[in-house]
């Protein structure tokens, strides 16, 4: 049996190696899935209208538990390691036998769809899954293809997830029940064992970031971008929890999207169609739109509620601290319909340090940023995470280590090659603390940041003066508008000078160690970029 969404019926399920399923719901429309899950029982509608689910025992992605499949196409290509695991092809196809027998006979939800706003480099893409929720997840991520589009879709990547599924390691080569295997010769992905959504959008992503460098010459990223009145495009490169969706969404710019980009010989694009913001402590005041975006058709994540059991207590962090909410970007008002922009005129890179030690801005030349792109730093705090109990550096190349294929010095060369092409300024924004490492120091107000950035994005911060960290080598503005000077050093925030400096130097070696597996891989000038530990005196 076969039920049909708002979009013509295709019947055609052997490029996914489904053959039998009992039904499928095709291309349903957000109300429908929303009505399947309520009357499934797996989830209920919130006091805001958007739909509330669990995602079961992962409420995160799982790093160790992706992999990609080695074959001819891969095994000269990849840079295998901790981060892309090899799983033999013979392993994914068992996987992939097993995981459709399970599937056939059951009702399944089918979704078309294109990822890459740009119509010379997107993908067509139907996922297929076995939760209504995740197929909702789909509508809200991709892009969605037109009803001329959807007549005669052909998909080239097929995504199939199932979290009742669950692998035997010795079986299929994985690591335990759950996986996600990328597998490019066949353009499938497999989903199993796990009910995080992430998971789904983030498979494609790490498709993306194989094929466009390798087929396309484009660039992809993993960060936000906006646009401003006048046309000038900004990307805000971060890793989780440094602001990179909070801080692009600005309601007096357009928003591109919050997450994956290409950056192509005509600009920048984003490659979905949609948004999936940490809830968290979420404020209407300092996040208005993202606030505003959580009603109908949208999808939170491990939320907690208010004692109705329908409002949403986004301070709730008794599952998790990585609640979610996944919208379509039809829900910002402020978001460019089209999903593009020019060359970028202002690159962020975005940390959150918790020591205490980065300036909330710093202008990076290219060396300096090529650099701090292969590190791509942040911090955890305690609490955040089992076993952190002290802030810890956090180092993920390119700031989206877990989903690049390729070695980065291969994205870095082609970020270099852009920088210097279109001259592109770079910046450091510390989102995280000031005065103090976590616990003595404070946060970074949303406002200052926000004024900073500001004043880059208006040109202000081309005409004051500049101080240059010899420790790390960026260049510290010594004034700044609507900020107060005395927080732009971060040494003179402090209460101790000689505690600063030795934190620094701590950092400085951090980064250094970090760093000396990529130092065969770069240029002399990048090199040169790094920091170096001061000499301490009494």
């Amino acid at each position: 049996m076969v039920h049909q969404g708002n979009t013509p019926f295709r019947p055609d399920l052997a490029q996914s190696g489904l053959k039998k399923a009992r039904q499928i719901w095709w291309n349903l429309a957000p109300s429908q899935l929303i009505e399947r899950v309520l009357l499934a029982g797996e989830g209920r509608l919130t006091s805001t209208g958007a739909l509330a689910i669990e995602t079961g025992r992962f409420t995160g992605r799982s790093p160790q538990d992706r992999f990609i499949v080695k074959d001819d196409i891969t095994q000269d290509e990849v840079w295998w390691g901790d981060i892309n695991r090899p799983i033999s092809a013979s392993h994914s196809e068992q996987l992939h036998k097993d995981l459709t027998t399970y599937l056939d006979g059951k009702g399944l939800y089918a979704r078309d769809a294109f990822v890459g706003s740009h119509p010379q480099h997107r993908r067509a893409l139907r996922v297929l899954t076995e939760k209504s929720w995740s197929n909702l997840f789909a509508y809200n991520m991709f892009l969605r293809p037109s009803a001329e589009e959807s007549a005669d879709f052909q998909p080239e990547w097929h995504i199939i997830c199932a979290p009742g599924f669950k692998a035997d390691p010795q079986l299929h080569g994985t690591r335990q029940s759950n996986f996600a295997v990328l597998d490019f010769t066949h353009k499938r992905i497999l989903i199993g064992g796990t009910g995080y959504t992430g998971e789904i959008k983030k498979g494609m992503f790490s498709a993306m970031n194989f094929l466009l460098p390798t087929e396309a010459d484009v660039l992809p990223m993993h960060c936000s971008s906006n646009e401003g009145k006048d046309g000038s495009t900004a990307v805000f490169f971060g890793l989780s929890g440094t602001g990179k969706t909070t801080l692009s969404s600005d309601p007096n710019r357009l928003l591109i999207g919050d997450d994956e980009h290409g950056w192509g010989a005509d600009g920048v694009f984003n490659f979905e169609g949609g948004c999936y913001a940490k809830t968290i402590d979420l404020d209407p005041t300092r996040e208005p739109d993202i606030f505003n975006a959580i009603r109908h058709g949208a999808v939170l994540e491990n939320i907690g509620f208010g004692p109705d059991g329908v409002t949403p207590d986004y301070s709730d962090a008794s599952t998790t601290q990585n609640t979610r909410v996944s919208y379509p970007l039809s829900h910002i008002q402020g978001a460019k319909p089209s999903a593009q922009g020019g060359h970028p005129d202002h690159l962020f890179f975005l940390t959150c340090d918790a020591f205490g030690v980065l300036p909330p801005l710093a202008k990076l030349d290219a060396p300096t940023a090529m650099y701090h792109f292969i590190s791509g730093y942040t911090a955890k705090v305690a609490g955040t995470e089992d076993g952190v109990n002290e802030p810890k550096a956090v180092f993920s190349a390119c700031f989206g280590a877990p989903f690049l294929p390729l070695h980065p010095g291969r994205y870095a060369d082609m970020l270099g090659e852009r920088i210097a092409t279109h001259k592109t300024k770079v910046w450091l924004v510390n989102t995280g603390w000031t005065g103090g490492p976590h616990g003595i120091g404070s946060r970074m107000s949303l406002k200052n940041t926000r004024s900073l950035l500001n004043a880059v994005l208006d040109g202000s911060m081309d005409s004051v003066d500049y101080r240059r960290c010899e420790r790390f080598g960026w260049e510290v503005p010594l004034q700044a508008p609507g900020v107060d000077a005395g927080l732009l050093s971060p040494r003179s925030t402090w209460a101790d000078g000689q505690a600063f400096d030795e934190q620094a130097d701590d950092l400085a070696n951090r980064f250094n160690e970090n760093f000396a597996g990529f130092a065969s891989g770069v240029s002399d000038d990048v090199l040169a970029a790094t920091p170096k530990v001061m000499m301490v005196v009494n």
